[in-house]
């Protein structure tokens, strides 16, 4: 068969060439064009939806989708209300199946912006940066005052604030941009009355909560923590649970933890030992302990144990670097 050639004109029709000649549709195109078509209609079909309460059939992306589950579809609001009393139950199961999915996934550490480690578990061996808004872990930042000789930003190279009062003007620009941890670092100031800002439960928490919605697992936790033990407010066991599991789903370690001694403190042992594995294998040495324990009371598994111990491991050698081991001396030496 020949190749079209648009210089010279020929063209390839059922093997033979013609020249600068109308031609019929070879019988070949006829196919390729029904085939085309018979591919769009089926794209056309499979995009369509039925009804759960009438079963008319129609365009999924115009059709009525529940509100919980996400997965029943209704032509219309009124059909969706005619429907609630029949797919209650179905929809409150299917909502627990999909919050449980959400609970137990591991999520992949958060790493440094610079040195690019899974960040330490431990918050004090991380710093918010009030320039920028970049949490770094404090091994860039002694590699940085080493290398430069200075106190300047390790991410955008800006000086050190002088001041109080200019750390706190810098996050609140940045929080005016929507800067998660910015948010989270003035609600620590305010929890703890430091940098020149008086000691103000309420308004940390409500920065808290501005911050956990932004998209900081550190201040859900906080969040946890203030609720399970009544920080500024009443103790409220659900609430802290609550905040757990939205700070664990974001991929916070000491709140996979806490949730996994909750679960233990109920008796739901299983439950408990499935998160302490999770935050275990993210680095958590407590949580290695609690799974030891689960494996010596035939909780645990032989192969779920070793898995788990073979994880935290190789996680803390993807975590350790000798800078952040000299930035750790530092710090306890006073020095930091």
């Amino acid at each position: 068969m020949s190749i079209i050639d648009d210089n010279n004109g020929q063209q390839c029709v059922g093997g033979e060439e013609t020249s600068n000649t109308k031609v019929n549709t070879p019988c070949a195109q006829n196919n390729i064009d029904t085939i085309t078509e018979g591919i769009d209609s089926a794209a056309i079909l499979d995009d369509t939806s039925t009804c759960a309460n009438c079963g008319k059939k129609g365009i999924t992306d115009n059709m009525n989708t529940c509100n919980k589950c996400k997965e029943v579809k209704y032509c219309n609001a009124a059909c969706k209300k005619k429907h609630r009393s029949k797919h209650k139950k179905a929809c409150e199961r299917r909502v627990a199946e999909l919050h449980e999915e959400a609970l137990f996934k591991e999520v992949e550490p958060q790493e440094c912006p610079i040195c690019l480690l899974p960040m330490p578990i431990r918050g004090e061996h991380t710093t918010t940066e009030s320039c920028c808004g970049k949490r770094i872990c404090n091994g860039c930042i002694h590699a940085m005052k080493e290398s430069e000789g200075k106190d300047i930003c390790a991410f955008c190279r800006t000086p050190t604030p002088y001041t109080d009062a200019e750390e706190i003007e810098r996050a609140k620009k940045l929080i005016g941009k929507g800067n998660a941890e910015a948010c989270y670092l003035l609600a620590g100031y305010y929890d703890q009355g430091i940098r020149g800002v008086p000691q103000d439960h309420q308004k940390a928490n409500e920065l808290f909560l501005k911050a956990g919605e932004l998209g900081s697992a550190g201040a859900y936790f906080n969040l946890g923590v203030v609720h399970d033990n009544g920080n500024g407010v009443q103790v409220d066991k659900k609430k802290g649970q609550y905040y757990y599991e939205l700070a664990a789903m974001m991929g916070h370690v000491s709140a996979r933890h806490n949730l996994g001694c909750n679960e233990g403190q109920a008796g739901n042992y299983h439950r408990a030992m499935k998160h302490m594995m999770i935050a275990a294998k993210a680095g958590h040495e407590g949580s290695l302990k609690n799974v030891k324990e689960g494996f010596r009371k035939r909780i645990v598994t032989k192969d779920e144990y070793a898995s788990t111990l073979r994880a935290y491991h190789e996680r803390h050698k993807e975590m350790k670097s000798s800078e952040r081991d000299k930035a750790v001396f530092l710090k306890m030496a006073g020095v930091w």
